[in-house]
């Protein structure tokens, strides 16, 4: 987990390139370089799944050491220049600002890092801009879905209807053995939500 909100942020390395990416670097981005450089992979890519400031408070340093570049989905880039004002409201300390991304994702995009391939889903509700990236049978959804619920949508661009109808469209057709890895919390799996998850019985 990383940053004062404990965001998990995930690493993917392919093993032929030694080059790595990083999804929602919430903080703490010394012990990601650390991390990294310990096995032996460079960083490639920083990919935020939203924009909101819990998920981009490791931005600058990742890419201030590294150069690498940064994939946002256009619609969220109001939330990411707001991230310190944001972060204020809510208590925490001032985060680094973001810089701006190098790349804005879209809807069917892919990304790819040597033997890495990601598919970028969007899947709006939680913020305007928010994606999941699917690699093979997992799927890192950001806020979109977690264990025993969803995410938020109480704040600046959430839509409720709009994520519930994006949870339906875009992550229930998704076979059952699909793992979830969520923004926080636990992980799960597509199957597990689809049983249990009281938000999604909107769709039974």
């Amino acid at each position: 987990m990383t940053g004062e909100l404990g965001v998990n942020c995930y690493m993917l390395g392919c093993p032929r390139t030694k080059q790595a990416i990083v999804i929602d670097p919430g903080g703490h981005a010394e012990r990601i370089l650390a991390i990294l450089q310990e096995n032996g992979f460079t960083l490639k890519t920083v990919i935020n799944t939203h924009g909101h400031f819990d998920h981009i408070g490791g931005n600058r340093m990742l890419l201030d050491k590294t150069g690498a570049e940064l994939l946002l989905h256009g619609a969220d880039l109001p939330l990411l220049r707001g991230a310190a004002e944001h972060a204020a409201k809510f208590g925490c300390r001032t985060i680094d600002p973001s810089p701006e991304p190098t790349r804005l994702l879209q809807d069917g995009d892919q990304i790819e890092v040597g033997s890495i391939l990601l598919n970028v889903l969007h899947v709006p509700g939680h913020s305007p801009g928010s994606v999941c990236l699917k690699c093979g049978d997992s799927i890192f959804a950001g806020d979109v879905l977690f264990a025993g619920s969803i995410g938020r949508t109480d704040l600046p661009g959430g839509d409720h209807l709009l994520l519930l109808k994006g949870l339906q469209n875009r992550l229930l057709v998704l076979d059952d053995s699909v793992k979830v890895f969520p923004g926080h919390g636990p992980e799960t799996t597509i199957g597990r939500e689809r049983k249990s998850n009281p938000y999604l019985n909107y769709f039974e």
